[in-house]
């Protein structure tokens, strides 16, 4: 059904819901912010399907006159390529921009209705909204029969894949004792149940993971855990035979429920007693208004922060990965760069092929951690990119070739990101280059006190490109998962304030990626995986702690593209002594396996500069 046609259906339902008979003015059809999963299954990509924008972050709205849909600055490019003239694309983030509820409140008459799917919209998203549609005399209504998928016709089924055991030689911690910290931190808050909707906190609690979501090992779920009790609410048959968790001495028993049945469950604990119920404001509008105001503590979940600072295990692992990751993709970097010199015929697609096969032979790996960003030329501008038959470019001499990648292993979470010229990069290539890599470097030799807010380094990765008016419109770095998602908070390094961000913390894992983009030209960026240690300095902010960055990420930089001119004594030795510490780690292993053609390839790549 075209675009055209679909939003035609769609207005029809808004004239009249089926269920009710109600009419709204607006429908607003958001990616589902309540699982906190940046990926969803084909079943759920109802944003995809009424606009044609596919990206991982955006909100659709429908009127009886327009359409319109809000993303942030990482896809203004892929948004003006898929929407048709049916939609208006708002850069949300600009200082001109609206948001979604001044916007309504300032278009629609007073009286007007706005509906949205309460399951699918969070509890923080749902209440500015309402708020700001309520000062116009507008509403916010709870549509419970999603009217995409009344009309979607050919809508592919839901997901429900078999759930796996996350061994506990991988995990660390067995269940028993994130349930002894999970049931600690409730009785501090003096909460009796935590309802918890987040898939990778409930995979990471249960030590399980799933593949019903793509590149995120999840699966579809909820979880309670009261102070005696662990409900799991999944569809039964996914789950391994005769499941029960014997991780340790203390058998961990978790009663087992239909998935559809949270919300009555929920429903009838909050009749059943008077104490407190944790939920994070993250989790869905739907489930927080269950709960009676003055009985909700409405904070992140603890999960959040433990899986976020790693255990000494997670740690190996995570560090362990990254240097079979690294090893994947320097086999596949010197073969592109022969493949490419030769006049070989390599596109995006068959490069990112050849990448997933190299690391589909590393030991624990489990698949891709997303799809893989492998762009040349203008469409490494596109800054989520992701090649496609109709947008698929060659990969050449005459190019930028800038590769985003990442893997799952059951060890741990890998994510990657490095920038190429196979032939010879102009003046103002490596000019914004080595920009890029001074910011990058900046915060990789960065020090800092305990629990600094990431948001205070932000500044270090970009003044190099602000000094020339260069910028570019994504975060610097986010938290990464441990066979989880590649993409985790509560953390994270950027412009915008994160309202859950507990500050920087030992053993935590970031990425480290700035970039440069130019739309229609090319794109450049820099990413590493840096983990938070100890800083070896004299003193420590009276006593609050200093932090430094190690980088764990194993793969050069291309130097070719940095004027070495404008790198400091201090910069050019950093980048020197990662080459060296790659090449001492690579080394080896590439000789171990008779790889003789990536070792000579990794050896001229390390050179000093």
């Amino acid at each position: 059904m075209a675009t055209t046609k679909k939003l035609a259906a769609l207005r029809s339902l808004m004239k009249s819901i089926p269920s009710t008979g109600e009419k709204i003015d607006a429908y607003i059809i958001p990616t589902d912010d309540a699982h906190q999963s940046e990926y969803i299954c084909s079943h759920d990509d109802r944003r995809s399907y009424i606009s044609g924008f596919d990206g991982s972050a955006g909100t659709a709205v429908v009127t009886f006159n327009e359409a319109f849909l809000w993303t942030d600055g990482r896809y203004y490019d892929q948004a003006n390529k898929q929407l048709d003239s049916n939609w208006t694309l708002m850069k949300d983030g600009l200082p001109t921009t609206l948001t979604i509820g001044a916007f309504l409140a300032k278009s629609l008459v007073k009286g007007s209705k706005v509906g949205v799917d309460p399951k699918l919209i969070s509890f923080r998203t749902w209440t500015p909204l309402h708020k700001e549609l309520d000062s116009a005399d507008c509403s916010l209504v709870a549509v419970r029969e999603n009217l995409v998928d009344t009309i979607w016709t050919d809508q592919p089924t839901a997901t429900s894949n078999k759930v796996i055991r996350h061994e506990l030689c991988f995990a660390g911690e067995t269940v028993q004792k994130k349930l002894e910290s999970i049931r600690s931190s409730l009785q501090e808050k003096q909460a009796e149940v935590l309802v918890v909707t987040a898939l990778d906190e409930i995979a990471y609690v249960l030590n399980l993971r799933g593949s019903d979501i793509p590149y995120n090992p999840v699966f579809f779920a909820y979880l309670i855990i009261t102070l005696k009790e662990v409900f799991l609410f999944i569809d039964n048959s996914k789950l391994p035979h005769d499941f029960t968790v014997h991780e340790s001495d203390n058998e961990v028993k978790i009663d087992v429920k239909p998935y559809d049945q949270v919300e009555s469950f929920v429903a009838e604990l909050v009749e059943k007693s008077n104490g407190k119920f944790w939920i994070s404001p993250t989790s869905s509008f739907c489930l927080n208004n269950i709960i009676p105001k003055k009985r909700r503590v409405q904070e992140i979940t603890p999960i959040n922060l433990m899986k976020s600072m790693k255990n000494p295990v997670e740690v190996e692992g995570l560090k362990n990965c990254h240097v079979r990751d690294g090893l994947a993709l320097c086999q596949y970097f010197a073969w592109l760069s022969d493949a490419v010199g030769r006049g070989e015929k390599i596109d995006e697609i068959s490069g990112a092929d050849k990448l997933e096969s190299f690391r589909t032979k590393q030991q624990h790996y489990m698949g891709l951690s997303f799809t893989t960003i492998s762009s040349s030329g203008p469409n490494g501008a596109v800054i989520h990119y992701h090649p496609a038959v109709e947008t698929n470019r060659p990969i050449t001499k005459d190019e930028i070739y800038l590769c985003d990648s990442g893997a799952q292993y059951k060890d741990g979470t890998t994510d990657v990101t490095r920038t190429w010229h196979f032939g010879t990069p102009t003046v103002h290539h490596k000019e914004c280059f080595t920009r890029v890599l001074k910011g990058q470097i900046a915060i990789a030799t960065a020090i800092f006190p305990r629990k600094i807010k990431g948001q205070m380094l932000d500044t270090l990765a970009r003044k190099a490109l602000w000094d020339v008016g260069l910028d570019y419109k994504h975060g610097t770095g986010h938290g990464i998962g441990h066979f989880l998602n590649v993409h985790e908070g509560p953390m994270h390094i950027g412009m915008r304030i994160a309202p859950d961000d507990p500050g920087l913390q030992e053993n935590m894992f970031v990425s480290n990626e700035p970039g440069y983009y130019e739309s229609d030209n090319f794109g450049i960026r820099i990413e590493d995986i840096v983990q938070i240690v100890k800083a070896n300095i004299a003193r420590d902010f009276d006593g609050r702690g200093a932090l430094a960055f190690e980088t764990i990420t194993m793969c050069p930089i291309h130097t070719k593209m940095i004027d070495v001119s404008m790198l400091t004594d201090k910069e050019r030795k950093h980048l020197n002594d990662y080459h060296k510490r790659v090449f001492d780690t690579l080394g080896p292993l590439l000789k171990n396996i008779n790889d003789s053609f990536t070792y000579q390839w990794l050896a001229g790549e390390t050179q000093p500069i």
